[in-house]
């Protein structure tokens, strides 16, 4: 179930090249696509956690299968940019639904060991990010349709939806969220964790969403051919395989606090050099270690929530968190696709350099994408050092 629901998510980056040329569109209408998923998946987070006050976990995984099958279905059927931007929207929303309830019962059927069994339900998920990119090139070069992709998403997701449905009657499921009845009370008692995972997750997703978003045109910009820029997609996801595993083992055995912000400062470091980066051998090496340090931090971060949050605001709480540091980090696509293309809304910005020079100044007709990632590490880079100084000061919930 989770591998599915994350291809739908990552799915659109490998076909964002093929849709822009399909509906003649440029990138920051194709960003903006890409953007829409994660914007459905950020917008039922707090809805769903209203409804595990009162609907058993393992029933609203279900039901994130069936809205899986039937989005897939009508974004295999879309036939304008409107309705594929709708599609995206819709699979979102099924993805925000699952991992919000998904991961408290997972958290909950192995409390001993909540890092171990995460990493694992991770490792999972990220298969998907790893064969999403061959997945949509096998499918292009066999059918020459890139809606043969839904087709493909929504026969596998009804068939999962159904074993899914037969695995849960036969299990002993567990009840240490029966308790766990005030949306807004856990919210109002755990906001500091709360908001530390917003701010982590939040602010260094919406750098990873403009990456990897556009890391295949990326990479062409950097002299790689076509299939080769392709290939560094995958391999950017296929080193979040391992990352999601022993990140979620060595969670359990290190300060939690100190090793997510190491994470997120390797992070910042890596997509620094990145964009400094030139010929193949070079781009392999870092693209690798990119990879593997962004999904250290998933796992990781769901772990000191699940694990710190108590039985009565488990999964209350993890909503609220989960839909706040997705509304963050969903804008990163659509961000990257107006600095690179320039239009209307990139001049208004840049407009507004002009009026303030302290700021700096934009050149006209749009940014590199070595110039847009420096500036957003940067960024990132002073929210690191604002959380390592609050950590210092023993200011941070651990």
């Amino acid at each position: 179930m989770v591998l599915l629901v994350n291809l739908a998510r990552v799915v659109f980056a490998p076909l964002l090249e093929e849709l822009i040329t399909v509906f003649s569109i440029g990138e920051g209408t194709a960003g903006l696509i890409a953007t829409l998923v994660w914007v459905g998946s950020a917008l039922p987070r707090i809805p769903t956690g209203w409804v595990l006050t009162r609907v058993p976990r393992h029933r609203v995984v279900l039901g994130t299968g069936v809205v899986l099958t039937g989005a897939s279905v009508f974004t295999a059927a879309a036939d304008s940019v409107v309705m594929v931007g709708a599609g995206a929207l819709l699979m979102g929303l099924s993805s925000g639904v699952y991992f919000v309830s998904a991961n408290p019962l997972v958290s909950e059927l192995y409390p001993e060991r909540v890092g171990r069994a995460m990493g694992i339900h991770g490792t999972a998920s990220q298969l998907a990010a790893v064969v999403a990119a061959p997945f949509a090139t096998l499918v292009l070069s066999l059918f020459v349709d890139w809606r043969v992709v839904f087709v493909c998403i929504g026969v596998a997701a009804f068939l999962a939806t159904m074993a899914f449905y037969r695995t849960a009657k036969a299990t002993d499921l567990p009840d240490a969220g029966s308790s766990d009845r005030d949306l807004l009370g856990a919210a109002r008692t755990q906001w500091k964790i709360i908001l530390l995972g917003v701010v982590i997750l939040g602010f260094t997703g919406f750098v990873w969403q403009g990456l990897f978003n556009f890391y295949e045109l990326y990479m062409e910009t950097k002299g790689l051919a076509d299939a080769t820029a392709k290939n560094m997609l995958t391999l950017i996801f296929a080193a979040g395989v391992p990352a999601f595993f022993f990140s979620g083992k060595l969670v359990d055995r290190l300060p939690r606090i100190p090793y997510l912000l190491s994470i997120v400062v390797v992070f910042v470091v890596s997509v620094l050099v990145l964009t400094r980066t030139t010929g193949l051998v070079p781009l392999l090496v870092v693209t690798a270690v990119i990879g593997y340090t962004i999904h250290s931090l998933f796992p990781a971060l769901d772990t000191y929530l699940l694990d710190t949050l108590p039985d009565e605001n488990r999964a209350s709480a993890y909503a609220v968190y989960s839909a706040g540091m997705m509304v963050v980090q969903a804008s990163g696509s659509s961000a990257v696709g107006l600095l690179r293309e320039g239009g209307d809304a990139y001049e208004l910005v840049r407009g507004l350099f002009e009026a303030l020079p302290m700021l700096g100044s934009l050149p006209a007709g749009g940014l590199s994408y070595d110039a847009i990632f420096t500036g957003l590490s940067i960024g990132l880079g002073v929210v690191v050092v604002a959380l390592v100084t609050l950590q210092r000061r023993g200011r941070l919930p651990n």
